[in-house]
């Protein structure tokens, strides 16, 4: 195949303010900036065109004013609300502090009267009882069953997921009955993934309560089970009523998986965002020190980051897939390592060194940017490195079988260019991949 066959390459625009940037804006910051430039308009989303090839982000302000200084007399913070456009199938994505204690916002997208709210062991001392009650406050109607699963990657599998049927035909729950996903990424995908079979398709809301679901996996309707020989293989495009992201929920958030967040929030700046790389590089403490106008931040660029691509591509018919940056090499050491033995973040974050060190051996980078690489995953406590007992055999394996593999042919996402620029492509030397492999395994 031909170059332009096998390649999407990628240089994007986005016109957000860098200004902006300099100063990471609290919630009602996202709002009241814009208070004088137009007084009926206080809501923000997005929407995307598509002009000669180029992304642009155009803002789309709905709601008024007053409704935000009312929200403020009461303590009560409104949502910064990212759009996903997808034509009669979009979607919001609420963002901020106390969301869960603003059960209109969870109840406007129950559309029957029976709810099932699939979420873990570890969550469900946490949030389960906040959710029910969102969802039940001044709704009589509505009634609540709850399944809860054993919390961790390795027991995302079908023997899980049956648990979720299991409680669904018990309680017999019907065609208009809605699942919630409370968790994290592993309770997201299945219940996603729940949601999308069981009855041929019921309605599902997001609620995610970690940094990886919040700025990746909760958005944009991928959903799925791991097999023994591959992560994610079994699955479906499904999405959610809506993504309700209550900031709050990060308070309870162990600092190994808030850092394993993190490193999609880099993929981001590395593949299309270069104004938002950098500000990450000057904020990397403050993520890490959990600060709450960073944490918003960098929550609300990275979903808009997720929907601007999702909107033009949902399938992943190509450009969705330059999100995948360092997925492949990470989904092998995953798969290799053992389902769990790694958390997903930190799997994706040495993936994301492999896939910037075979970018400068194929002459695409400079060692500057493989060095800011390098520094700001190691600011955030991420691994830059697969585990000693990854082989090169146990690698090429894995990813013989990965999703992006196209007739026998391997596809990657590789950095080529300016820093916010990636392909998408299998054209490349092999050797150089080889080599990659070579120097991160000691066989």
């Amino acid at each position: 195949m031909t170059s332009t066959a096998n390649t999407i390459s990628l240089s994007l625009s986005t016109t957000h303010n860098p200004s902006s940037l300099s100063k990471p804006k609290s919630l009602p910051d996202f709002y009241l900036r814009f208070r004088n430039q137009n007084p009926k308009l206080t809501r923000v989303g997005i929407s995307v065109t598509n002009p000669n090839n180029r992304i642009r982000t155009l803002s789309t302000i709905r709601a008024s004013t007053a409704s935000v200084m009312e929200a403020s007399s009461k303590e009560k913070s409104l949502p910064t609300i990212v759009e996903v456009d997808l034509g009669n199938r979009s979607y919001p994505i609420y963002i901020g502090s106390g969301l869960l204690d603003q059960p209109e916002l969870l109840q406007r997208h129950v559309h029957g009267k029976r709810v099932l709210v699939v979420t873990n062991s570890t969550v469900a001392p946490l949030y389960l009882d906040k959710v029910v009650d969102a969802l039940t406050r001044g709704n009589p109607n509505v009634s609540v069953d709850s399944v809860i699963l054993p919390d961790g990657e390795k027991y995302k599998n079908m023997e899980t997921l049956m648990k979720v049927f299991d409680k669904a035909i018990e309680s017999r729950l019907d065609r208009r009955c809605t699942f919630v996903a409370l968790g994290g990424g592993v309770i997201g995908d299945m219940c996603g993934f729940a949601a999308a079979s069981f009855l041929r398709g019921v309605n599902f809301i997001q609620i995610p309560t970690t940094v990886m679901a919040q700025v990746d996996s909760s958005v944009g309707g991928k959903t799925g089970i791991n097999h023994p020989l591959g992560k994610n293989l079994i699955g479906a495009f499904y999405q959610p009523q809506c993504v309700l992201i209550d900031t709050d929920t990060l308070n309870t958030l162990p600092d190994r998986e808030l850092a394993s967040g993190l490193a999609e929030v880099i993929k981001y700046g590395l593949i299309r965002d270069a104004v938002f790389f950098e500000w990450q590089e000057k904020n990397i403490a403050a993520l890490m020190a959990r600060d709450p106008s960073a944490m918003a931040y960098a929550i609300k660029r990275s979903c808009e980051n997720k929907a601007e691509v999702v909107s033009l591509d949902e399938k992943e018919s190509g450009l969705r897939a330059t999100l995948n940056l360092g997925h492949t090499f990470g989904h092998a050491i995953e798969t290799g390592f053992g389902y769990g033995g790694w958390l997903h973040g930190e799997a994706v974050a040495a993936g994301m060194v492999m896939a910037v060190d075979m970018s400068y051996r194929l002459g695409w980078i400079d060692d500057l940017l493989v060095k800011r690489v390098h520094n700001i995953l190691q600011q955030a406590k991420l691994p830059t490195a697969p585990p000693d007992t990854i082989t090169v055999e146990m690698f090429k394996s894995v990813m013989a079988v990965d999703k992006k593999v196209a007739d026998g042919l391997l596809r990657l996402i590789l950095l080529k260019g300016s820093l916010g620029n990636c392909v998408f492509t299998g054209d490349y030397d092999r050797k150089a991949l080889d080599e990659t492999l070579r120097a991160f395994c000691k066989s």
